[in-house]
């Protein structure tokens, strides 16, 4: 392969991948710098100049997502092989391969299920029933999901239910030697609650083992253990990579440091501490600083020089970034153009800005003439309760959309029932999957019958399954009420599919056999008949995935990971950490604008990016605990989009069924205040030098004046029905409506031969002509006027006055505005604007015979 890696890269990202093996590392990557190009090809450099083993090396990525790309990369590097011999994936799916070869050393059984969040949430809910009488007594209200996290988040830092417990008792001690008072009780109330998600913690960590079960927590703090206590299993290591470091929390830092002692200090990791942006779920970004003490000889390497997006996006997105007095300094600069100023907006209520939205979103992708399309749209959220009002925005304007990392492939009802009977068929203590799938398809036997056999099982010392067998064997008495009639189509296909997988029939051909056993397409037409096809569809995609899986397996046949499993045991710990969870089964290739909380949008980029809501109580959030964190991710966000981006927000928004006024957020209007020319008061106007910006940064071809034209007369005939205007519209900066803004883009009887400064439309200021392009009929002969391709939607006015923008004047909404229209000057004279309205054309300067707008 040469070393022909080495040439797609810069000065900087060249030095980064050639970096001595043997001193510690740390990359900082700014978002867009090629960070991914970077560690990829540092791995292949490893493997081709320093002859390390691909099996020496262990990559770190932060989702499954991150770890197909890199492999898809590395496969072009350094061939198939050598990619598959590489320890790439999560740190969970690392931990889960090494649990699997070495469980039996940590006190594992090697065939133990990894239980999701619904089945412990499920579990917790059953551990938390004893407590509800002492909770409630207290006027406490404890949710199972607030005890999952509470729990998921001492297990980020590595401690157990004993090591809670007693750091519990020595925080009591303490309180209970304090005064009372109100802040004396509102501490006890917080030790009862802590006492009872310690008491629940271990009652639920009894439960995992003894179902021979690990929930995802449990695959770091068992691995964990693994590497720390038994060092030689971490002996294959010679190089650490880890990708998004400022992500990592407590218990990945020791993963990753344990790794590394073990690869005499041989480590590379790659993050930005602009980006970290997860520390609601434990992630520190000062592992970054905590690594430079552990290993004193690190070095460090900037990378700043962003590929993605224009020079003013830049600029926009570090000037929030950098009101953070104690970030680390660091700079972004791009070969880009300046491009557009992104823009900062303003309506009176969120239907005025999310109707904006669908309107921009149909004007732009109109005045780029077809080059872009709703996927490179996209409107990121602070969280997915603000995409209503936007959703129903885009639906009336007949934009189609999907939500990102919506209802995930393995957590849909189908799917979550077919990997329910292999695992107990692989794991038959493992008792969230035979409380789920023993009534499925119906059998008769409801939640209470379920319970009692539980118990019963408990108290005979055997697992719900086992007991089902010797009832229906007849080797022990029925419970009450009686089940043995209802559960030989049960029984029978848990037998019949454990003889097949202990023969070593592949996963595939399990899951075909268990459709059929079970009558399980009957069973969706009888229990889903809205949607059994499509959930139909998603059994068929596991089919295939399980074939994806069963692939690498034989391409894996000769390797100790495949030894140490089975075929079934691989595809069920495939399945609980694959990336096809990452994102809604087959919705990527749609042509669809994506709305996303910006946390999910982390690590993904589109050519235009709307963030509405940019507000205080939004960012921040009203209930975060680091503004720091808050900035950092707006700062995210913007820096997703590649050639567009729009900030918005209102006067009065809909919160909880009441209007509330709302303020432009702190993050914004500083950096507004202190520089007026980062963000621009109006849409891009997206003229042939803008479109040919566009065209460049995403290296496409730049649309041709036609099909512009084209585009934009279509954008015309159907963007003129829009929501009718409010009544009494409020906006403190901006004031825009959706009924008339859908006119403001110039149809096919309109030219607009100069356009009037939006900023002072009080003194009819005007700007050059706008070029015009010629428009063909659809019918021969037929001569069209000019039309031009771009338009405002908004304007700027100041505290004490607001505009109405039409082109259109209506004498009832301009009664109501308390100052002049657009096309208009402040004496009522209509300027700048031709229209053909029933009757003739009015010629510029001269109002229509049959319309007068109000003076």
């Amino acid at each position: 392969m040469g070393s022909n890696y080495l040439e797609a890269l810069n000065t900087v990202q060249e030095k980064a991948v050639q970096h001595p093996p043997q001193v510690p590392l740390q990359i900082l990557a700014g978002p867009g710098s090629g960070k991914t190009r970077v560690l990829t090809s540092r791995i292949a450099h490893l493997i081709l100049h320093h002859h390390i083993p691909p099996t020496a090396i262990c990559a770190v990525t932060f989702t499954n997502k991150a770890s197909n790309e890199m492999r898809e990369r590395l496969t072009k590097l350094i061939g198939t092989e050598r990619t598959r011999a590489l320890k790439l994936g999560t740190f969970h799916a690392i931990c889960a391969l090494f649990l699997r070869k070495h469980a039996l050393v940590v006190g594992l059984s090697n065939n133990f299920s990894v239980c999701d969040a619904d089945e412990s949430k499920k579990l917790i809910s059953r551990l938390l029933k004893p407590y509800q009488t002492f909770l409630e007594a207290r006027d406490i209200t404890l949710k199972e999901a607030t005890v999952f996290s509470m729990i998921s988040k001492h297990k980020y830092k590595g401690n157990t239910s004993t090591d809670v417990i007693a750091e519990l008792r020595i925080t009591k001690s303490k309180s209970d030697k304090e005064n009372t008072g109100v802040q004396h009780k509102s501490r006890h109330i917080t030790d009862e609650i802590n006492s009872v998600v310690a008491e629940v913690y271990r009652e639920y960590e009894r439960a995992l083992r003894k179902s021979n079960s690990l929930d995802f927590d449990d695959l770091l703090l068992f691995g964990l253990q693994l590497f720390t206590d038994h060092k030689e299993s971490a002996g294959w290591c010679r190089h650490v990579l880890v990708d998004e470091f400022q992500d990592t929390n407590s218990i990945q830092y020791e993963l990753m440091k344990t790794l590394a002692v073990s690869a005499d200090q041989c480590l590379t990791v790659v993050g930005d501490p602009d980006q970290s942006i997860y520390g609601w779920r434990s992630a520190d970004v000062t592992n970054l600083a905590k690594m430079k003490k552990d290993f004193p000889s690190t070095e460090s390497i900037l990378l700043e020089e962003n590929y993605r997006s224009t020079a003013s996006i830049l600029k926009a997105s570090l000037a929030i970034v950098s009101q953070d007095k104690a970030r680390l300094p660091k700079s972004l600069h791009t070969s880009h153009p300046s491009g557009s100023i992104p823009s900062l907006v303003s309506f009176a209520t969120d239907q005025d800005e999310a109707a904006f939205i669908a309107h921009e979103i149909k004007r732009t992708a109109a005045n780029m003439g077809g080059i872009l399309k709703w996927k490179d749209f996209a409107v990121l959220l602070r969280f997915n309760a603000l995409s209503r009002v936007i959703e129903s925005a885009l639906q009336k304007s007949g934009i189609p959309c999907r939500i990102l990392g919506g209802h995930k492939f393995f957590e849909r009802m189908e799917i979550k029932d077919l990997l329910a009977y292999l695992q107990l068929v692989d794991n038959p203590q493992f008792t969230p999957a035979f409380s789920r799938v023993i009534n499925v398809p119906a059998r008769g036997i409801g939640a209470k019958t379920i319970t009692e056999l539980e118990l019963r099982a408990q108290k005979t010392n055997k697992t719900p399954l086992e007991l089902v067998e010797l009832i229906h064997g007849g080797r022990v008495p029925d419970i009450k009420p009686p089940i043995k009639r209802k559960i030989p189509s049960f029984v029978k296909t848990i037998q019949t599919l454990r003889d097949l997988a202990i023969d070593g029939s592949s996963p595939v051909d399990l899951i075909r056999r268990l459709v059929d056993l079970i009558g399980y397409e009957q069973h969706l037409k009888q229990a889903q008949p809205q949607d059994w096809e499509s959930r139909w569809e998603n059994v068929q995609e596991l089919i295939t995935f399980a074939s994806e899986v069963e692939g690498d397996i034989i391409e894996m046949d000769d390797s100790e990971e495949t030894r140490s499993t089975t075929p079934l045991r691989m595809f069920l710990q495939a399945s609980m950490l694959s990336s096809e969870g990452d994102q809604s089964n087959g919705e990527d290739s749609n042509d669809k604008v994506t709305i996303s909380t910006c946390h999910a949008a982390k690590g993904l980029e589109w050519p235009v990016v709307i963030v509405p809501s940019v507000e205080h109580g939004t960012f921040p959030f009203y209930r975060c605990d680091d503004v720091e964190e808050e900035r950092r991710l707006l700062y995210v966000a913007c820096t997703r989009a590649q050639c567009l981006l729009y900030l918005s927000h209102c006067g009065k928004r809909m919160v909880a069924g009441e209007t509330k006024s709302v303020e432009l957020s702190g993050f914004v209007s500083s950096v507004h205040h202190q520089d007026r020319t980062i963000f621009s008061d109006r849409a891009p106007e997206l003229l042939p030098a803008d479109r040919a910006v566009i065209s460049r940064v995403l290296s496409r071809p730049e649309p041709k004046h036609v099909e512009v034209a084209k585009h934009v007369a279509e954008f015309n005939r159907t963007a003129r029905h829009r929501p009718e205007p409010l009544s009494n519209p409020q906006s403190s900066a901006y004031n825009w409506h959706p009924s008339l803004g859908a006119q403001s883009a110039p149809s096919l009887d309109i030219i607009t031969s100069s356009r009037v400064m939006l900023d002072n439309v009080g003194a009819g200021r005007r700007m050059a002509p706008c070029p015009e392009v010629p428009v063909v009929s659809a019918k021969a002969g037929t001569r069209l006027l000019p039309t031009k391709v771009h338009e405002p939607r908004f304007i700027h006015t100041t505290p004490t006055a607001t505009y109405n923008l039409q082109t259109r004047p209506d004498p009832t909404a301009a009664a109501q505005s308390s100052g002049p229209v657009i096309g208009s000057s402040s004496e009522g004279t209509s300027v700048g604007v031709k229209r053909r309205l029933g009757m003739g054309r009015s010629h510029v300067g001269y109002a229509n015979k049959k319309f007068r707008p109000p003076t």
